[in-house]
């Protein structure tokens, strides 16, 4: 029976003990005072993130959101794929070139002319503020020098231009917009054999590498164009 009442004493003398109660008290304000610290925190570090890397940031979401829909209004035409990640559009297989030749089927070129539309429309979204320009990109096999096949890739990267804007009897023609647009956004370049692939007529191709203003560079560029001239025999 003592140790029975003995028990009981010690039991009550522990439920009733002030010290626990203030440990309690004293870890809920740790822990209060740890979350204003990391609210504070947090507060300041998003204060002080620079305009600019906010506005990098919204950038390249609006780049995200413009590649989305060239991939999107690229669909209806299989031959095309558009590489999102890499800012790439390869016009696909109907754009292949005979070895040491930069011409371009007439099926290829009906086709061109059809799919330059797209380009154009999403060229103007946003106002035209994002896309800068589409620099199309002609490659060959590794056959021939590196001089020669500097100047074929870049005659095929030309073929293409002519192929958009040529007035051949049964194909689509651009509307003067349309032209203006594509005097001012395509450019051409050449790759000779410094990006081959396994099949040498795949690599006989052309790809347009599509470029974005950088952050003020527009606005920066009095760019001074010389337009609505006329385009001329290819």
């Amino acid at each position: 029976m003592f140790t029975v009442l003995l028990r009981k004493k010690n039991s009550h003398s522990e439920g009733e003990s002030p010290f626990w109660i203030s440990f309690s008290d004293l870890m809920s304000a740790l822990m209060t005072l740890f979350l204003v610290v990391m609210v504070v925190t947090v507060i300041s570090i998003t204060k002080s993130i620079p305009k600019s890397v906010a506005e990098e940031a919204a950038r390249q979401e609006q780049i995200k959101i413009v590649m989305g829909l060239l991939k999107s209004k690229s669909e209806p035409f299989q031959k095309v794929h558009v590489d999102a990640t890499n800012y790439r559009i390869d016009l696909g297989e109907i754009v292949r070139f005979n070895s040491a030749s930069s011409t371009i089927s007439p099926e290829a070129a009906t086709y061109l002319k059809t799919y330059v539309p797209v380009l154009l429309e999403v060229a103007k979204a946003h106002n035209g503020k994002l896309i800068k320009r589409f620099v199309i990109e002609g490659f060959t096999d590794q056959d021939g020098s590196y001089t020669y096949n500097l100047k074929l890739s870049l005659d095929r990267s030309f073929s293409v231009i002519c192929a958009f804007v040529s007035n051949a009897a049964g194909q689509k023609i651009l509307t003067p917009e349309e032209l203006r647009l594509v005097q001012e956004l395509f450019l051409v370049g050449g790759f000779s054999f410094n990006s081959i692939r396994e099949d040498k007529a795949a690599s006989r191709r052309v790809e347009i590498r599509v470029e974005f203003w950088e952050l003020g560079e527009k606005e920066k560029l009095n760019r001074k164009l010389i337009l609505n001239k006329d385009f001329g025999a290819c």
